[in-house]
């Protein structure tokens, strides 16, 4: 087993990064920054699958684990960032345990799952196959999304299928399926949050959520949470920019 696998599924605390800047020099500098993985994300960035394989690349140079949010559940786009050398994928909108045993199908081989044996970058382009049969299984990271009103009320089942790592919270749309968005609805939300977390931890899964800063990290560390996506590589780099920018027109 991987050592990123077994801290995510350990509840060891983990914080990473969407990447979404579609370039190998951005992933380089976000790899450097000392964080536990990033997130290439392939749902909202103009990420394609031919560039999925040189940002993971760009990654490993740093020996940080890179997953890949993948744009849909096809286990097209789940076999190619994983063939790419993906360290696991995060599978956006699960709504039913069939979808979250769907996503188990495609991430693992059998007896597990289906996912279908190639001669791409993780296997050394066939040359180490065995080899890498022997550790996928062991070693990728599976965590999918509940972002719904419909993955909410079928939390217990989805948290439930077996091969699924983390069971990953994304607010933005949940607030949105759920309306419950802006300061008035923050309460409803936090409420989603907490039954999502509640669940997972009771199937035993990790759990993970997205946050724009890491102000309430510590809050939702001591509800349960463990796996911390932090804003993104656009997101950072627009707010230190704009507090540079402000902080020179006012020196």
């Amino acid at each position: 087993m991987s050592d990123f696998r077994k801290k995510c599924i350990s509840y060891e605390r983990v914080v990473g990064t969407f990447a979404a800047i579609p370039h190998p020099v951005a992933i380089e500098v976000t790899a450097a920054t000392g964080l536990d993985f990033l997130c290439i994300d392939a749902e909202h960035s103009q990420i394609d699958r031919e560039l999925i394989e040189n940002l993971v690349r760009a990654s490993d140079a740093h020996h940080i684990p890179a997953l890949v949010r993948v744009p849909s559940h096809a286990s097209e786009w789940i076999a190619s960032a994983l063939d790419a050398g993906a360290a696991g994928v995060l599978v956006p909108r699960v709504s039913t345990s069939a979808q979250a045993k769907a996503a188990v199908m495609a991430t693992r081989y059998p007896p597990i799952g289906e996912r279908g044996v190639g001669p791409g970058r993780a296997s050394a382009y066939g040359y180490r196959i065995p080899d890498y049969l022997k550790a996928a299984n062991e070693s990728l990271v599976l965590a999918i999304q509940i972002e719904t009103a419909e993955g909410l009320a079928n939390v217990e089942e989805i948290a439930a299928v077996e091969g699924v790592d983390i069971i990953f919270i994304g607010p933005g749309d949940l607030s949105v399926s759920i309306d419950a968005m802006g300061p008035a609805g923050a309460e409803k939300l936090n409420a989603a949050i907490t039954t999502i977390t509640n669940a997972a931890r009771e199937a035993g899964k990790a759990v993970g959520i997205f946050r724009p800063s890491a102000d309430d990290v510590g809050k939702w560390a001591e509800a349960g949470i463990s796996f911390f996506m932090l804003a993104s590589d656009t997101m950072f780099l627009g707010a230190s920019l704009a507090a540079g920018v402000a902080a020179a027109r006012n020196a």
